[in-house]
């Protein structure tokens, strides 16, 4: 795809957007590695587990994975475009312009964290923001352009997920400290 072409279908085309493209900006394939992980660490939490707000911080912890994934893509759409494995995506395509991309996962990510605050404390929410933060800014548009140890140290936020729900954990497990 040229760089003429980027311009034209990835920023700003007016398509109709279809659900599936907003679920394809959240990276699906992604948000179930961290639903797996996740559970891992809520189930690794010593004391006894509520399901019910054991469910919903995996819920929340998802969902912040998700928006990291949809701002990923509205800030690497021009990159996205070069590579045979991305260029399909909906930023790329223009079914989705990049500034709504950005915009849909600020609210998703806004969304997650408070939503974890209010059913895990504010320990598990602070975890989570800080996840989100360091993969959509420090990963995206700090360490991929600037050094070939981007995933090494962009792991980082790969790793987060069971240590949020492990602090989610203890919010609200009998006996256990109260953030």
């Amino acid at each position: 795809m040229s760089e003429a072409s980027v311009t034209t279908t990835g920023m700003g085309a007016a398509h109709a957007a279809h659900p599936r493209d907003f679920v394809a900006l959240m990276k699906p394939r992604v948000m179930s590695l961290v639903v797996f992980t996740a559970l891992a660490g809520l189930l690794a939490a010593p004391g006894a587990a509520d399901p019910i707000l054991g469910a919903a911080s995996i819920l929340f912890i998802a969902l912040g994975a998700g928006a990291s994934g949809a701002m990923n893509m509205a800030l690497e759409t021009r990159t996205d475009a070069l590579m045979h494995r991305t260029r399909m995506r909906p930023t790329v395509t223009g079914r989705i312009a990049p500034n709504d991309a950005l915009a849909f996962g600020g609210f998703v990510a806004a969304f997650s964290v408070l939503g974890l605050w209010m059913s895990a404390g504010g320990l598990a929410a602070g975890l989570l923001a800080f996840t989100i933060f360091f993969y959509s800014v420090v990963y995206t548009l700090w360490l991929k352009p600037h050094t070939a140890q981007n995933i090494v140290i962009g792991g980082a936020s790969g790793a987060l997920p069971p240590v949020v729900a492990w602090a989610a954990a203890g919010r609200w497990r009998p006996g256990r400290c109260s953030y």
